[in-house]
């Protein structure tokens, strides 16, 4: 009953009400381009390896994630987001270029700039979260945030599937312009009250610095952003056999598409329970207890069977946010808040730049070893990882959740990993 009241609180608002509905709607577009994209570049070459680099250029520039969110904290934070989606919107227009392998080069381009233009929203996005929603609102806010976005892609991948397969890709290009153009409009209309921010005092370097050094000296934190970045590589692997399991399946490209709502059900489902599972396992062993499900899934996937494959998709949608809720929710509750900013930017660097790299080395290692044979290894991997943090655990108490600590980060490792 208390939840179901936050959660009417939270919508009858008018500017929490339109701002959600913003991060709602772009959601659903980014994760029908997201699907998509690679089915388009792999029915333009027939090459799996190119159509999991499509992944691989959104979240290339996680790399410089630090020096790109330093711009949302020199500019006012509504104005930037409106301006950006709108750059977006006429961005994608431009897929309608692209024609055949000789275009690919400009869907890269774009898919890069997406990714750039997304690492400078996020900070964003949580900044102007704070003037938008009551403090004591904020865990609920974004706890509702979590299992919406992921919702949306119960039904965004297979409307992009269904649209790319009937009118091809640059309809899902256009259908994602206007849901940016859609999000702009419903931001102009909430109400923030925002001054211009003063620059930072220090060098970029410094700030940067002094982030890490937080993060990597405190004996709670250290373990779980490592096990974070450790889970996100492995799984950036194994998203890259994806279209060689469909292959496998006797599917065409496009059914990947079920495959992800079967992901989106299941972080659907970690996005409810997340709460009363941290406070009754504590931040690591919650970590670990993910981890484990998902090494155990991304194994099982060798097996042909579409049943099985299903099954595992849904399982690793449960289990793959758990350490990165974890670790982020850790990261609100034992950090000063003057470096939170800070150390919560540097964080995300640490978890996802593992998963650009895995998401490079996939693409190459899924054209020269069997799919079947790198699942398996890849769940023994993240077997280890997750007993490893699970047996740190056992010797720090957890940390106390702070009433905001549900908040995660606004890129969702289903989008890192899709299926």
């Amino acid at each position: 009953m208390t939840t179901n009241w936050t959660v009417t609180r939270i919508l009858r608002d008018r500017d929490a009400g339109l701002y959600f509905t913003g991060l709602v709607v772009s959601a659903f577009g980014t994760s029908a381009l997201g699907l998509a994209a690679g089915v388009w570049v792999k029915d333009l070459t027939g090459s799996n390896g190119l159509a999991a680099l499509c992944v691989f250029a959104v979240w290339a520039p996680t790399l410089c994630g630090p020096a790109l969110g330093t711009l949302a904290d020199r500019v006012r934070r509504k104005p930037l987001l409106i301006r950006t989606n709108l750059g977006l919107a006429a961005l994608l227009l431009t897929l309608f270029a692209v024609h055949s392998r000789a275009d690919l080069w400009l869907l890269f381009t774009v898919l890069f700039v997406y990714g750039t233009i997304a690492v400078v929203q996020d900070p964003a996005e949580s900044a102007l979260l704070a003037t938008v929603v009551d403090r004591d609102l904020l865990g609920d806010f974004n706890g509702l945030r979590m299992t919406a976005v992921e919702g949306m892609k119960l039904v965004a991948p297979l409307t992009g599937a269904g649209l790319y397969a009937a009118f091809g890709g640059p309809a899902v290009a256009a259908l994602d312009a206007v849901t940016f153009v859609l999000a702009a409009c419903l931001w102009l209309f909430v109400r923030a009250h925002e001054e211009r921010p003063e620059r930072p005092a220090g060098t970029w370097r410094a700030q940067t610095a002094e982030g890490v050094r937080e993060l990597w000296r405190h004996p709670r934190l250290r373990p779980l952003v490592l096990a974070g970045g450790a889970t996100m590589f492995l799984a950036s692997l194994s998203s890259s056999t994806t279209y060689a399991i469909v292959d496998a399946l006797g599917h065409a490209p496009a059914y990947t598409g079920v495959l992800y709502a079967a992901q989106g059900a299941g972080s659907v489902a970690v996005g409810l329970v997340s709460g009363p599972a941290l406070r009754r396992l504590g931040a690591r062993r919650f970590g670990a207890a993910g981890i484990a499900l998902t090494a155990v899934a991304v194994a099982a996937r060798a097996v042909p069977s579409d049943l099985v494959v299903l099954a595992c998709s849904a399982a690793i949608g449960l289990g793959l946010p758990c350490v990165l809720i974890a670790a982020f929710t850790a990261v609100q509750g034992e950090l000063p808040g003057p470096l939170l900013g800070r150390a919560t930017a540097t964080a995300n660097t640490l978890i996802f730049t593992p998963n650009v790299i895995g998401l490079a080395a996939g693409a190459a290692l899924v054209e020269l070893a069997d799919y079947r044979l790198l699942l398996v290894l890849i769940g023994l991997a993240l077997l280890a990882t997750g007993l490893s943090l699970a047996l740190l655990g056992t010797r720090t108490p957890p940390p106390q959740s702070p009433p905001n600590a549900s908040r995660t980060p606004a890129r969702s490792p289903s989008d890192a990993n899709p299926a």
